[in-house]
């Protein structure tokens, strides 16, 4: 078959499904053109996801769960997927239908999905009466964490274990890069994440008297330290740790031992993993 049988075969076949999809009075969803093709592949960058407030989710369960949380601007999936979900049209601003072709050159993902979603950067507050919020619950603090991954799976388990608000500095990964929000397995809707001047955070619990503990080589061992059941865990860069003037305001250093206690082990833990043993020990507790 020649390479115009084929193309007017698919043309055919992408008609006749958007024909079916018409063929239901209330349906709305419009095939995607091309403008908008380019509009959602640019939300791949930073720079447009600031200008434009949206971010991109792929994939039918993180999808589904943002749809239950966040303002859907524009949902674009296959004939296959709308024909399964027409509830969904009621769910978005936009409806949008494209071809598996089409998918596989607009996805970020490896194996390409049926549905992606475009949705509006929520707007989360962070003023004094948020900061007394926090005061009085568990908060996770990222000092400049980079790693798209480690900052997805800590949102994720952050989702699991109840934490509702991750405190970040302007230097850690953006929580709606593509990368990251695939991590989160939906967690992202769940989720407040905050960007903000780190140290003069921390600085305002300490003196509302909310302990501000920290992961350290030379820290206590967590499995013996008295916790308490509010407060700011920080957790530091994959290479550097830390940051020094957010360490000055550490007031309980953990540290959690290898086993057996003497043994040749590797340096150190990767921090997703790390903040998973220390919320699960706090949590534990509690």
């Amino acid at each position: 078959m020649g390479k115009l049988a084929i193309h007017g075969a698919f043309s055919c076949f992408f008609i006749r499904n958007s024909l079916i999809l018409r063929s239901k009075s209330q349906s709305k969803v419009d095939t995607i053109s091309k403008n908008t093709l380019k509009q959602v592949r640019s939300l791949s960058q930073r720079k447009f996801r600031l200008q434009e407030g949206e971010f991109v989710a792929e994939g039918n369960k993180l999808v589904q769960d943002n749809l239950q949380a966040m303002r859907c601007h524009r949902l674009v999936a296959t004939a296959t997927w709308w024909q399964a979900h027409p509830e969904a049209e009621k769910l978005a601003e936009e409806c949008l239908l494209i071809s598996p072709q089409e998918m596989e050159r607009l996805s970020l993902m490896q194996s390409p999905q049926e549905v992606l979603g475009t949705f509006r950067i929520p707007s989360h507050l962070f003023d004094e009466k948020t900061i007394e919020r926090l005061s009085e619950q568990l908060v996770i603090a990222l000092d400049e964490v980079q790693d798209p991954g480690n900052l997805g799976t800590i949102i994720r388990l952050c989702d699991w274990f109840g934490i509702r608000d991750i405190v970040c500095s302007p230097n850690t990964a953006d929580c709606y890069a593509p990368k990251v929000v695939q991590a989160t397995m939906g967690a992202i809707a769940r989720v407040r994440v905050h960007y903000t001047d780190l140290p003069a955070f921390v600085r305002k619990m300490r003196t509302r008297g909310v302990p501000v503990y920290g992961t350290f080589l030379e820290g206590e061992n967590i499995y013996r330290k008295e916790l308490s059941d509010r407060g700011v865990i920080v957790m530091g860069n994959e290479g550097r740790g830390i940051s020094t003037e957010v360490a000055a305001q550490v007031s309980d250093k953990l540290f959690i031992p290898p086993f057996p206690k003497d043994a040749m082990t590797s340096e150190s833990l990767n921090v997703g993993i790390a903040t998973a043993i220390t919320v699960s020990e706090f949590r534990r507790r509690k």
